[in-house]
C-alpha cells in the first residue's frame, strides 16, 4: 500500500478495497458491484449514524451483491465487488462531485463525513477508490491486449421509496453509448407483469457516474448498469428469478 498523507483514519482500512472472483474467466462479461458492502470500520462508529440507518439503502445497494454473485456463478464470469460502504466514498461517482464522500444521503445527514480535512479525503481515495478502479482498468487492459471481447455490467439496486415517493419500476437498464446492447437487454426483459425501463430510475452521465462513462463508453465497450428494486432481492428465490431472467441477456 502506498504512503499516505497522515490522516485521522490512517490504519483503519485494513482489508482489501475489493473482492475479485473468477479473474481468469473466459467469459467476455466483467460484472461490477460498486455498492456491494455496508462495511464501515468499527472505529468510525457508523459515521455517526444509528445502526438501522447504517444498514439501510443509503449505505449499500441491498441485494445487489447476492444478485451479482449469482450471475457470476451462472455465467462463469468475473466479478469485481466493493468491500466497504459507499458512505465512505462512492465508487461510482467522480472524485470531483460533492457526493463522492456524501455529507447527506437522501433525508439523512452523515455526521462522520462533515468537515473532513483534505488528508482524510485523500486517504479514502487512495485506500478505497483508486485500488478498485485501477483493478478494473487492469482487467479490461489485459483482455483487450489479448484481443478479447469485453462487456461491462454494473449490478445495483434501488429503494422502493425515495424522498417519500413510491417507485413502481421493477428493473431499469441504464446506459450511455451502448444503446444496442442495452436495447437487447431491455427487449429480453419485456414480459407481462414486469415493469422495465431504459435509464430509470436514474440516468447515466459523465458528470455523475464512473463505471459506464469511463470504463465502458470511454473504451467503446458494450456496458450498462442494471438497477433492480431492492424489495425484489430479499430472498434466495428472488435472486434466482432475476438470475434466470438476466443471465441469458448479458
Amino acid at each position: 500500500m502506498p504512503d499516505f498523507i497522515e490522516s485521522t483514519e490512517s490504519g483503519l482500512f485494513t482489508k482489501p478495497a475489493f473482492r475479485l472472483t473468477r479473474e481468469a474467466s473466459a467469459h467476455p462479461l466483467i460484472l461490477v458491484c460498486e455498492h456491494a458492502s455496508r462495511y464501515i470500520p468499527p472505529a468510525l462508529d457508523n459515521l455517526g449514524l444509528n445502526a438501522d440507518i447504517a444498514s439501510s439503502h443509503i449505505a449499500w445497494d441491498i441485494g445487489a451483491l447476492a444478485l451479482a454473485e449469482s450471475l457470476a456463478e451462472a455465467l462463469g464470469a468475473t466479478l469485481l465487488s466493493a468491500t466497504y460502504s459507499r458512505l465512505l466514498i462512492d465508487l461510482n461517482r467522480p472524485l470531483s462531485v460533492a457526493d463522492s464522500i456524501p455529507t447527506r444521503s437522501e433525508v439523512h445527514a452523515v455526521p462522520g463525513n462533515q468537515c473532513l480535512d483534505d488528508a482524510t479525503r485523500e486517504h479514502r481515495r487512495q485506500s478505497l477508490y483508486q485500488p478498485f478502479h485501477q483493478r478494473l482498468k487492469g482487467l479490461i487492459d489485459q483482455r483487450l491486449a489479448q484481443g478479447r471481447t469485453v462487456r461491462l455490467v454494473g449490478i445495483h439496486s434501488f429503494t422502493p421509496v425515495y424522498f417519500g415517493q413510491p417507485r413502481s419500476l421493477d428493473i431499469g437498464v441504464l446506459f450511455g453509448q451502448a444503446d444496442a446492447y442495452a436495447g437487447r437487454i431491455i427487449a429480453g426483459l419485456r414480459r407481462p407483469g414486469l415493469s422495465v425501463a431504459a435509464n430509470q430510475p436514474y440516468k447515466v452521465t459523465a458528470i455523475d457516474d464512473v463505471t459506464v462513462p469511463v470504463h465502458g463508453d470511454g473504451r467503446a465497450l458494450d456496458s450498462a448498469l442494471i438497477e433492480v428494486r431492492n424489495d425484489l432481492l430479499r430472498y434466495p428465490e428472488q435472486i434466482g428469478h432475476w438470475t434466470d431472467l438476466l443471465a441469458p441477456l448479458l
